[in-house]
């Protein structure tokens, strides 16, 4: 019986980035933060400026009705009066005239003084407002400290990590109830991801011995001179369907394998890998009468020499293999570094593949218009371990139909 198969640590990787980069103004962005720092110094604003309002009304109205009980000059008695605060009395011949500056007077404090009141209160208003907003917003981050603490826990997950946790301590208010919600949620992901790893490396496992068994039987009747012709038509085609189930076989196992995360890298060139799985199907490609070509320049990359050559050899394979039919048919397959990143780019000539079939091409045992295998060109898991290998190394593998036919499949790693 074959070894079982050490259970994964870790899921496949996410096609998105969980590490994508920060924007480069981050206070700026429309967060919950800054949302409930608006909400918070604003309310406190609208109430400070309807303070200010009602005080300034009572004072105008204190002022108007003391205002009326002011003094005035009966007649003319002989009196010198004079006055700092309003010099104009000083020249008053009469008393009517006495009476008439002095008003204007009054009114003119009065004025000065709801002036001097509402520009000292604007200015305290706005001296309290910026402490209310910084006040407000240290206190929203106080309040969503956890809800940070699950985004960078939610982060690792998605990094391939479902071992976190969050853990978080505290009251017992709706925050922790979420956190132990999800936690309860990875405990289930991680114990289900783990199973249907496990289950689908130990079938994989156990179907090598019978299938090998299998194809050592029917290369020993092939073997014999005096079979029935029949007998051997048989056994080719049952020998070619055994080798089918290899195939499968090891399929899922690579499929399997590379869903976690590379842990042991070694510089491996991708010039040099595509080089090879060209040399692996020269020969499947001369048949076909399609032609290789395509710039190979260096791009070393970190990560697993034997993964990385079935990404180039699946791709190539299928460029050869879905190609058009007789002369004229291309396969070019390049190589580079672009913006700090290796790139693997194989183009092909081939039947036109509509847009919204791309997706389809990456689920496993899915072709072009088929759901199932059923072809003699693989087994559908070629795209598929593609994908994985390559979330496995941090990168990605985007395909896009060419114009006039064909497809165009791009695949992006970190150096």
């Amino acid at each position: 019986m074959a070894a079982t198969p050490a259970p994964p640590v870790a899921p496949p990787k996410p096609t998105w980035d969980p590490r994508k980069q920060e924007p480069p103004f981050p206070w700026l962005r429309p967060t919950i933060r800054i949302r409930l720092t608006l909400l918070y110094g604003g309310m406190f604003l609208i109430a400070g400026i309807l303070l200010l309002s009602i005080i300034y009304l009572l004072a105008a109205q204190a002022l108007h009705e003391g205002s009326g009980q002011s003094f005035s000059l009966r007649s003319d008695t002989g009196i010198t009066i004079t006055s700092d605060t309003c010099p104009q009395v000083n020249s008053a011949n009469s008393s009517d005239e006495f009476n008439a500056i002095l008003k204007a007077c009054s009114e003119a404090q009065r004025a000065k003084a709801l002036d001097t009141l509402l520009s000292r209160s604007l200015l305290a208003l706005l001296g309290l407002a910026v402490i209310a907003f910084a006040f407000g917003y240290a206190m929203a981050g106080r309040v969503l400290a956890p809800l940070g603490r699950i985004t960078r826990t939610a982060r690792a997950v998605a990094g391939s990590d479902l071992s976190r946790r969050i853990e978080l301590d505290g009251p017992d208010d709706e925050l922790k109830e979420l956190a132990d919600t999800f936690d309860d949620m990875l405990e289930r992901l991680q114990r289900a991801f783990t199973a249907q790893q496990r289950f689908v490396g130990n079938a994989s496992h156990e179907l090598r011995t019978p299938l090998a068994i299998n194809r050592t039987l029917l290369e020993v009747h092939l073997s014999d001179p005096n079979a029935p012709a029949e007998l051997q038509q048989l056994g080719k085609t049952l020998l070619a369907t055994n080798e089918r189930s290899e195939q499968l076989v090891e399929g899922l196992l690579l499929l399997a394998r590379s869903d976690n995360q590379i842990v042991e890298r070694k510089p491996v060139d991708l010039a040099e890998v595509a080089s090879q799985a060209i040399d692996q199907v020269r020969s499947e490609a001369d048949a076909k009468k399609v032609e290789i070509r395509g710039e190979r320049a260096p791009a070393v990359v970190q990560g697993n020499g034997v993964l990385l050559e079935r990404i180039a050899l699946n791709l190539v394979q299928n460029a050869v293999r879905y190609n058009v039919q007789g002369v004229g048919g291309w396969v070019e397959v390049t190589t580079e570094l672009q913006h700090g990143q290796a790139v693997l780019v194989v183009t092909n000539t081939g039947p036109v593949v509509p847009a919204y079939e791309i997706d389809n091409l990456f689920e496993p045992f899915r072709r072009l218009r088929t759901e199932r295998t059923g072809s003699d060109k693989g087994v559908g898991l070629g795209l598929s371990i593609v994908r994985s290998v390559a979330r496995a190394h941090g990168g990605h593998i985007a395909a896009q139909p060419r114009e006039g036919g064909g497809l165009v499949m791009r695949v992006t790693l970190p150096v």
